[in-house]
């Protein structure tokens, strides 16, 4: 920073100077009357002095912060319009005060036409160093290493066409031609790899499209400034004067030409679905650790490795708190600068807390640190009873990271404390020889995944209930608030019970958040989270390579939008839902097909998995369930079954959903009563409230 710093201070009044000898050498080279008082001035001075002065605004001007700020690439290119806009207003206005003067004073003198040129002429280039790096910007948007050294050696090879081409410096005609073309194919390949275009919506992008049309514009008029005046018999400019201009026009519109391409046709999005698709695989590696139960060092290295590939950190590395054969690891980042980040975030109380910083050059006390990096993010590892460390990672460019960033490393670092737990439980039990002992303690830790605060709403009220067969089961439900005021709902019952069961459950609960964060590639509110059917489907496609080929899943999940009185969902090979119309006064099961998880491993599966629709009215109830409650056993072996978990409904649909909840397990206690509990037992009561928000005086 302070080297970038003091090269712009002094690039400035070079660049002043070097446009002043431009000016005047222009001057004496245009007019006789100058010239025959203080001497002709020969071409290269003039040459040399456009050379230093288009070299000293390219210098400034990448000297100079980025101009974008977060993802504000509308933003970006309203100044980049106005800017340009601006200059080629005043451009079009010098041209034709020029013409006015010519027309109404007639006189032969070169000069205010010599004055006039050289305004536009440093404008022109202005308007090329501004252009050309805030398309800089816009290419390296979370770009790789590579491509940011494939852009500077673009710079430098095009920098160095154009400055031979204005001091005539020129090869042959095939040779020049195909070393243009080279340049201009290498400039396509470079621009064309535009991230940024895949995160704009639907609206954004009509008015991006617009703006580069306009940008496109505000270079046509110096274009065709320069052109009509090419030939003029008052310019005595060198002829590769004119040559670089053109040349550099067509360079500098190649950014806002494939730009406008990129944004039309939506280019990058498939690299962006591959990102995605990259984070699912990342997230099933993870997850394959805790079925097979390796050392917690190979957990946390797994962690590591997949967290710096998901993201495409620069640098990283990870503290680990209390662990007799692991203390962590570093990636591109030394000991001390390590230390310095901790010991400032430690200043600051930052320590172990999420912490994102898109801008560490120009906050306050990283900026002493002078450090190569432009962003951080923070991930504390800790349960709910411990802390475990915290992971580190680190890009070299500004707003290098976001939000979904976050998400992702949320559930990697919650995957890997589940098995770190997990693995320590199994730990203390071999150590201790006590099996019993294991399972309160998996118990406890499966206990802690399954929520405890039920969702509030003036929409609806709804009731949970939950019991083992064993220590350790394979039942499990979950919720997430979605934006627009709708719910998600996912219960699901895994084959087996005790610690694999427990595991594979922990596996479910940490896909469900996965796969339901929004998307930002979405084209309306519709698109934002994946349907039922799509997160069964992609669910499965995850789960496969971490269930034993005798090991299932059971799920179903609803969205619930109650704010507009409807629901969808989809069944995975769950139990059929119970539902209770108030309108119609009857009660009724949902039945749908459906295909469990993990029972076909092939991209055929989503054939077997439907979405089914639903218009809620006020008062109506959804019973939701696993088959431990239809298939509890009476005193002779029967099942309670679906006919009489339906009767019960039927008798107490009136009641709150609590109410009807205690009445469903009463009713089954004293049906299977002296009997063993032989499956795992869930119960959901769903009732909407018969006075909606929406009908409230």
């Amino acid at each position: 920073m302070p080297f970038r710093k003091t090269l712009s201070n002094a690039m400035l009044p070079f660049t002043v100077v070097s446009w002043m000898v431009l000016l005047i050498s222009t001057l004496l080279h245009t007019s006789s009357a100058v010239a025959s008082r203080f001497g002709q001035s020969p071409e290269w001075v003039t040459l040399v002095a456009q050379a230093a002065f288009a070299a000293g605004v390219f210098i400034y001007q990448r000297s100079q912060p980025e101009t974008l700020r977060g993802t504000d690439f509308v933003g970006l290119l309203r100044r980049l319009v106005l800017g340009p806009g601006l200059l080629a207003s005043v451009c079009v206005g010098l041209h034709l005060l020029e013409r006015l003067i010519q027309y109404k004073l007639p006189t032969d003198s070169k000069v205010f036409f010599s004055i006039i040129y050289t305004v536009n002429l440093g404008l022109f280039v202005v308007l090329l160093a501004y252009t050309t790096y805030s398309w800089r910007c816009l290419v390296l948007f979370r770009s790789t290493q590579r491509l940011r050294r494939e852009w500077e050696l673009f710079e430098l090879l095009l920098g160095a066409t154009l400055l031979f081409r204005l001091l005539n410096w020129a090869p042959p005609a095939p040779i020049a031609y195909t070393i243009v073309s080279g340049l201009a194919l290498y400039g396509v390949y470079l621009s064309g790899n535009q991230k940024w275009v895949a995160y704009l919506n639907r609206r954004q992008k009509w008015e991006v499209v617009f703006l580069q049309l306009a940008l496109l514009l505000c270079m046509g008029v110096f274009v065709v400034y320069f052109l009509r005046i090419e030939h003029d018999p008052k310019l005595v400019a060198p002829a590769p004067q004119h040559a670089f201009l053109l040349l550099t026009v067509f360079f500098a519109a190649f950014y806002s030409l494939t730009g406008l391409l990129v944004t039309f046709f939506n280019l990058p999005t498939a690299g962006v679905f591959e990102q995605k698709r990259e984070e699912i695989l990342s997230l099933q590696r993870l997850t394959q650790l805790i079925q097979k139960g390796q050392t917690e060092e190979e957990v946390y290295s797994m962690l590591f490795d997949s967290a710096i590939q998901t993201v495409d950190a620069d640098a990283a590395w990870l503290d680990v708190d209390e662990s007799d054969t692991y203390r962590g690891q570093h990636y591109n980042i030394s000991i001390e600068q390590s230390n310095a980040i901790r010991a400032l975030l430690a200043d600051y109380n930052l320590g172990h807390i999420e912490y994102l910083n898109n801008d560490l050059t120009n906050s306050t006390g990283f900026r002493a640190l002078e450090l190569p990096f432009g962003s951080l993010i923070v991930m504390p590892l800790r349960s709910s009873k411990r802390q475990y460390g915290s992971l580190y990672m680190l890009k070299e460019q500004r707003q290098g990271f976001d939000r979904e960033n976050l998400g992702i490393l949320q559930t990697f670092t919650s995957q890997t404390i589940l098995s770190i737990e997990n693995l320590q439980l199994v730990a203390a039990s071999i150590q201790n020889e006590r099996v019993k002992e294991e399972l309160k303690i998996a118990s406890s830790v499966q206990e802690s995944l399954i929520p405890k605060d039920l969702p509030i709403d003036n929409w609806f009220e709804i009731s949970s209930h939950a019991l083992a067969a064993k220590e350790v089961g394979g039942d499990f439900y979950d919720f997430l608030h979605l934006p627009g005021q709708r719910l998600a709902i996912l219960i699901g019952d895994v084959s087996g019970k005790g610690i694999t069961a427990a595991f594979h459950m922990a596996q479910m609960k940490g896909i469900f958040h996965a796969l339901m964060q929004e998307n930002p590639l979405a084209r309306d509110e519709r698109e934002k989270f994946l349907a039922p059917s799509k997160f069964m489907s992609q669910a499965n496609r995850a789960l496969v390579h971490c269930l034993e080929r005798s090991s299932f899943i059971t799920a179903a999940l609803y969205i619930i939008d109650y704010e507009n009185g409807g629901f969808v969902f989809a069944r995975a090979g769950h139990c059929h839902t119970l539902y209770y119309h108030s309108i119609k006064e009857e009660v009724s099961y949902f039945r749908t097909a459906g295909l469990g998880l993990g029972i076909i491993r092939n991209d055929s599966y989503e054939k077997h998995i439907k979405n089914q629709f639903y218009d809620y009215n006020p008062g109506d109830v959804m019973v939701i369930y696993t088959d431990g409650i239809v298939e509890a056993r009476g005193a002779n072996k029967e099942e309670y079954g679906e006919e009489r978990l339906k009767k019960m409904l039927e008798l107490a649909y009136y009641l709150e959903a609590d109410e009807i909840k205690q009445r469903i397990l009463a009713d089954l206690a004293e049906f299977s009563r002296g009997q063993p509990i032989h499956d795992d037992q869930t119960l959901l009561v769903i009732k909407f409230r018969a006075a909606q928000p929406d009908s409230l005086s």
